[in-house]
C-alpha cells in the first residue's frame, strides 16, 4: 500500500521530470517563459560566433537551388541554419529532411529549420505529388481558408517542413502575385490571411506573411530586376493586425522606395535599408517576430555588393538563398568584430532563430 510519504517522493519526481522534459509550441514564442528563455541561452552558448551566424543562412535545394552535395558540405560545417525545398518530389524532399538531420546529428549542429514556398496557388508545382489545392485567388469562401490550409501543412508535416513561405498578403494588381493572393478587398486579405496563419501556426508550423512593405501597387518584378513603390506604401496597414494576432514570421522584398520623406531607401531594395527593416518594421510596427529576406539570388538585389551582409546591417534575422553562403557568413563574422552593436544584434536574430527551433519541437543533442 503506497503511504503519504512516497506519493510526496513520487509527486516531486513527477514535477522535476515534466519540467526537464517540457515540450513547448509557437503559442510559446511570444510568452514571457523563463524556462524557454534558459534553454535558448544554454543552447546559444554552446555554439561559436561561426555557427551561430551559420543559423542565419538558409539555401535552397531541389531543381531551381543549389547541387545538394554543396548543401552537405555546409550542413556538416554547421555553416548554414535551415534549407528551402524548392521545386521536387514529395519522396525527394522526405528523403532529404532524413539525411539532413541526420548530418545535423551526427556533427553535433543544430538540427535544421526546413522551409518551402507551399502558397495555395503554388504548393502543387512546388511539391509534386502534394494533395492539390485550389489557386489562393479561388478560394472565396472564408471557412475554406482552413480547409485548404490543413491540407497543405498535412503534407508539410508529413515531409517534415517547418516553415512556410505563405500567405502572401499583398493585393492582387500586381501581375506576380494576382493569382497568389487572396484579392483586391484588403479586408478580405487581411481576414482570410489571418485565418491561414493562425491555421499554420495551430500546427507548429512558422506562417511567413509577404511580401514587405508590399508588392501589390507596383509595377515590374523583382526576379528580373529592382523596381520600385513610389510615394506611399500602401500595404504596409495590412500586416498591423497580423502582427497583432501573433504573426511568428514576414519576408521582406526587394523592393526599393522613392519620394517617400520617411522611408526612402536611397536605391536599395527594402531588404538592405535599415529605414525599412529596422525602423519601420521593428520599432514602427512593433514587430518581434522572424525577419527572412526573400531570395538574395534574385535579379533585384544579385548584383549589390554583400548583400547577404547588407541585409544583416539592415535588420533580417534569415538570409535566404545567398549566391556564395561561405562569403556571406565570414563578411558578417568580419563586421561583428568592429561593430559591437551589429554583434548584439546578430545575437539577437540567432537567439530568436534557436528559441523558433525549441518551439516547433527541434530535437537537440
Amino acid at each position: 500500500m503506497i503511504n503519504m510519504k512516497q506519493i510526496i517522493i513520487f509527486s516531486l519526481l513527477f514535477n522535476s521530470l515534466s519540467s526537464f522534459t517540457q515540450k513547448f509550441s509557437l503559442d510559446d514564442f511570444y510568452s514571457e517563459n523563463t524556462e524557454l528563455s534558459r534553454k535558448v541561452d544554454s543552447i546559444f552558448k554552446s555554439l561559436n560566433d561561426t555557427t551561430r551566424i551559420g543559423q542565419m543562412i538558409v539555401p535552397a535545394i531541389g531543381r531551381l537551388g543549389k547541387k545538394r552535395e554543396h548543401v552537405y558540405n555546409l550542413a556538416n560545417k554547421g555553416w548554414i541554419g535551415g534549407i528551402l525545398l524548392l521545386n521536387g518530389t514529395m519522396d525527394e524532399f522526405i528523403n532529404d529532411v532524413r539525411v539532413f538531420d541526420s548530418i545535423s546529428h551526427n556533427n553535433n549542429h543544430l538540427p535544421l529549420m526546413f522551409s518551402a514556398d507551399a502558397e495555395p496557388t503554388l504548393v502543387n508545382r512546388k511539391i509534386l505529388g502534394s494533395k492539390k489545392v485550389p489557386y489562393t485567388n479561388t478560394i472565396e469562401e472564408f471557412d475554406s481558408v482552413a480547409i485548404v490550409t490543413n491540407i497543405i501543412s498535412d503534407d508539410l508535416i508529413k515531409i517534415g517542413i517547418n516553415q512556410n513561405y505563405a500567405p502572401v498578403i499583398d493585393a492582387s494588381p500586381n501581375k506576380v502575385v494576382s493569382n497568389r493572393s487572396f484579392g483586391l478587398n484588403m479586408d478580405t486579405v487581411i481576414r482570410f490571411s489571418q485565418s491561414f496563419i493562425t491555421t499554420t501556426q495551430s500546427r507548429n508550423i512558422v506562417a511567413t506573411a509577404k511580401h514587405f512593405p508590399g508588392h501589390g501597387y507596383v509595377n515590374g518584378d523583382t526576379h528580373k530586376q529592382l523596381i520600385f513603390i513610389d510615394g506611399e506604401m500602401k500595404e504596409v496597414e495590412n500586416y498591423i493586425p497580423l502582427i497583432s494576432d501573433g504573426l511568428i514570421s514576414i519576408m521582406v522584398a526587394h523592393l526599393a522606395v522613392k519620394n517617400n520623406s520617411n522611408y526612402n531607401t536611397n536605391g536599395l531594395p527594402a531588404t538592405c535599408s535599415k529605414r525599412i527593416v529596422s525602423d519601420l518594421l521593428k520599432d514602427s510596427l512593433g514587430f518581434e517576430g522572424l525577419i527572412v529576406t526573400d531570395a538574395l539570388n534574385m535579379g533585384a538585389v544579385a548584383n549589390i555588393e554583400n548583400n547577404g551582409l547588407m541585409a544583416a546591417l539592415a535588420g533580417c534575422d534569415q538570409l535566404l538563398m545567398p549566391i556564395d553562403e561561405q562569403k556571406v557568413l565570414f563578411s558578417i563574422l568580419n563586421e561583428t568584430t568592429l561593430n559591437d552593436m551589429f554583434k548584439e544584434q546578430i545575437y539577437n536574430s540567432v537567439k530568436k532563430i534557436i528559441r523558433i527551433k525549441i518551439c516547433i519541437g527541434k530535437n537537440f543533442n
